[in-house]
Parts: C-alpha cells; structure tokens; sequence
C-alpha cells in the first residue's frame, strides 16, 4: 500500500504501525507516532490498522541544547 511518511511517498506491506516501524527498521521505544495527524501511543500501534493513502509521522528525541 502507499502511504506518506515523514512526507515521503512509501510503499509498505505493514498492515499496522507496528508492523511499519518494524518494516522501517525503527527502534519504537523512545519514538512518537501519529497517523493523519492523530498521536497514536505506543500501547494502540499493534491495533492500528493502516490504510492505503494514510499520513505517518515517525518522531525521534534529539538531545541537544
């Protein structure tokens, strides 16, 4: 299926975000994720099903200062 994530054009075969962060080799313990512009918690990405045309955003912390 094609989504957008981080505003880019992806094919995937990740039915849930989960399954996305996995596909996309993301280590998803210190990441926020939202799906059309709704936060998803870590606890629900197992539940959340994707669809064709979704907006993924995969966010990281940076330290800095």
């Amino acid at each position: 299926m094609k989504l957008t994530v981080n505003g880019e054009a992806r094919q995937v075969t990740a039915a849930t975000l989960a399954a996305l962060l996995d596909e996309l080799d993301y280590a998803p313990d210190f990441l926020a994720t939202a799906r059309n512009g709704e936060v998803v918690p870590a606890a629900e990405r197992s539940g959340c099903t994707l669809k064709d045309g979704d907006r993924i955003e995969i966010l990281s912390p940076m330290q800095g200062g």
